[in-house]
């Protein structure tokens, strides 16, 4: 729903200039809806046993707290999907590998928090992304099974989650493309959430008595 990928990619990149830290490109890109517990483990195996990846996280951190402390802007048709969806009185969560403080805020500067029921934090799950815990317990919230459920991602973490969970997934990717077991999954694959609406209406029109 918000441009962060760009901001995030930058931090790391940021982050490991100032630690002198010689750091592929691509390696930001590989954490790309990542949950923080397992993106330790993911930088030593890129940068090696040696490299201080603690200092490298904290940095990144720091930098990214600076950079969003401002609204950060919505992908283009966020604000038009929820209020389509709104008016036909469907509710909705977030379900984000964030931890709650930093969803919370980001939501509630952006001006979208009132659009949704609850949201389900990444620091609130024994088992993220690209588990399904978060979005089983997303439906649980809204009373229904997840295959009553559509969810929107723009990660192939999120997408395997939301898949996995059972419910109809959606991806609009931002910087980092499908993979091919994203592919592999047949779920549509749209470049803005303006165009994952009519998918959305031919579901709720087959579904809908």
């Amino acid at each position: 729903m918000l441009d962060t990928e760009r901001i995030a990619i930058d931090c790391w990149a940021s982050a490991a200039r100032e630690l002198q830290l010689q750091m592929h490109d691509q390696v930001p890109y590989g954490m790309v809806g990542m949950h923080m517990s397992k993106v330790p483990a993911y930088l030593l195996a890129e940068l090696g046993p040696d490299a201080p990846v603690q200092q490298l996280i904290d940095a990144t951190h720091a930098c990214y707290l600076e950079a969003t402390a401002k609204a950060i802007p919505h992908r283009p048709g966020v604000i038009a999907l929820l209020d389509w969806l709104r008016e036909r009185g469907v509710p909705c969560a977030v379900a984000t590998s964030s931890r709650r403080s930093v969803a919370s805020h980001h939501l509630q500067a952006a001006g979208l928090w009132p659009y949704f029921e609850f949201a389900v934090c990444g620091d609130e799950i024994e088992h993220p992304k690209p588990a399904p815990d978060i979005y089983i317990k997303a439906a649980t919230g809204l009373g229904r099974q997840p295959a009553e459920c559509v969810a929107f991602e723009d990660s192939n973490f999120g997408i395997a989650a939301a898949h996995s969970a059972g419910c109809r997934a959606i991806m609009v990717p931002d910087l980092r493309p499908p993979t091919a077991e994203t592919m592999a999954l047949g779920v549509p694959v749209v470049e803005s959430l303006s165009a994952a609406q009519p998918i959305v209406e031919a579901w709720l029109r087959v579904t809908t008595p």
